[in-house]
């Protein structure tokens, strides 16, 4: 059904104009008690077996709705409506801004993929801050709270960019990421080198523990999938050095070369990240090397390519606790995160474990003994 209604009516329209629509509907529907409680009935169904627990919280499950769908926290229970164990809202940066221009988002159909260079449009951490604090909640999900650099800001003023998000955002936020990843703001994937990274996440750490006394708000870093593996290595060191409480892997690509993209030449030229299908073996690498590093010390959370329940599943052996997915959720619709939560039940019931956690990772260290 959504098929049909995906090629009669999204695929003929503008990309980002299809996105605002249907955000649009998602935040009308939750606003009606009868049908949101209908809609979550059917949607998000809940299995026992898949309850999660994860950077010291609790969760119905595993897979959640990754950075850039909702990025200004104005859907968050609506999200949970449609199945989503958690909902990670941003990139929201310090300073408000309008992103770059349009046309900035771009689907490659035949790939699976989208291709996005959407320069953290949002609304800025103080109005997203506001909003998180005003929210009234309808659906118990966990919020994550993804932080980027201002785009006008420069590099060497990163961190004062970033603590200035955190110490707005911190407070309504069940975790926090650190976003140097995306390929999209001139210059924010420098801030993954170390001698970059280390003074950033210190800093944003320690406005973190100073603004929220009452608790412990877990930090992670969210990488590139474009790293080279050595690089991946001292982003785990790194983390371990540093405490944090996970690492996110991985964001879009700026890779097009050997991915095997069929789509028309002229959208596989435009420039910005790609995301979907063609980076799920890459985020796989780089999640398998991670937790080959880190083991169980840190949370690792898979994202990259997770189009279906078996998806999901391999990166949970590969390491994964928790797992995102975005751009296979504009190409399956409304009933993507029932899809994988049944998928995972039945993926469970069938293996040697006895729960979600015995499998975290499981895969991996086979490989390794």
């Amino acid at each position: 059904m959504y098929k049909f209604f995906f090629d009669l009516v999204f695929k003929r329209m503008d990309p980002e104009q299809a996105h605002h629509l249907a955000f649009r509907w998602i935040r009308l529907a939750v606003r009606v008690p009868v049908l949101r409680t209908f809609a979550a009935a059917v949607l998000a169904p809940r299995f026992k077996e898949l309850r999660t627990e994860a950077l010291g919280l609790r969760m119905h499950g595993p897979f959640g709705l990754a950075a850039g769908f909702d990025k200004n926290a104005v859907a968050v229970d609506g999200m949970s409506m449609l199945g989503f164990d958690h909902v990670e809202i941003g990139t929201v940066t310090a300073q408000p801004q309008p992103g770059n221009p349009k046309k900035r988002l771009f689907r490659l159909v035949a790939d699976r993929a989208l291709i996005n260079r959407m320069g953290f449009n949002n609304d800025g951490s103080a109005a997203v801050a506001e909003r998180l604090a005003a929210r009234r909640e309808i659906f118990r999900t966990v919020v994550g709270v993804n932080i980027g650099k201002t785009k006008v800001v420069p590099e060497e003023e990163a961190v004062g960019d970033y603590v200035t998000s955190t110490e707005r955002l911190a407070a309504h936020a069940d975790y926090l990421v650190v976003n140097v990843s995306s390929p999209n703001t001139p210059g924010l994937r420098n801030l993954q080198a170390t001698e970059s990274l280390r003074p950033l996440l210190t800093a944003v750490r320690e406005a973190a523990d100073r603004t929220v006394t009452d608790r412990r708000v877990p930090l992670l870093v969210k990488i590139a999938p474009d790293l080279a593996d050595e690089d991946v290595d001292a982003v785990a060191d790194l983390a371990l050095e540093l405490g944090l409480d996970g690492i996110i892997a991985t964001n879009t690509t700026i890779a097009r070369e050997g991915l095997g993209l069929t789509s028309p030449a002229e959208l596989v030229k435009e420039t910005g990240g790609l995301s979907g299908r063609p980076v799920k073996e890459r985020s796989l690498a780089v999640l398998r090397r991670l937790y080959a590093r880190v083991g169980d010390r840190i949370t690792l959370v898979g994202v990259g390519g997770i189009e279906n329940a078996e998806d999901a599943w391999q990166r949970i052996l590969a390491g994964a606790t928790l797992v995102q997915g975005y751009s296979a959720f504009i190409y399956e619709g409304p009933f993507y995160a029932r899809a994988i939560h049944k998928g995972l039940a039945a993926r469970l019931a069938a293996s040697p474990y006895a729960t979600l956690a015995e499998a975290v990772g499981a895969e991996t260290r086979k490989a390794a003994s």
